[in-house]
């Protein structure tokens, strides 16, 4: 089995696949090439980052056109610069 392990300063991002048909309310259905980004992913690998505030596993918002999009053994990838990370999105409680 091979594995990717990002180098530098780089973030290895796992894209999920939106499978769902979307469908305005008129019943015309927009095709996959029509709808927009998601810039949510969750981190796969991390580079040798000192003091990174993220680890492998947390969902990130990252900006839109960064990176490099690809395709490993099945599963779409997104390989990142550690500066193009805008948040880490983290579960809270309500209020």
């Amino acid at each position: 089995m091979n594995e990717l392990q990002p180098i530098n300063q780089n973030v290895l991002l796992l894209l999920e696949a939106n499978k769902s048909e979307q469908k305005t309310a008129s019943g015309i259905i927009i095709p996959d090439s029509a709808k927009e980004k998601q810039n949510i992913a969750k981190i796969a690998a991390l580079g040798q980052i000192e003091n990174a505030e993220l680890a492998v596993g947390d969902k990130v918002l990252y900006k839109e056109f960064s990176g490099s999009e690809f395709e490993f053994e099945g599963k779409k990838y997104l390989m990142l610069p550690y500066a193009d990370i805008l948040a880490k999105i983290v579960a809270t409680e309500s209020i």
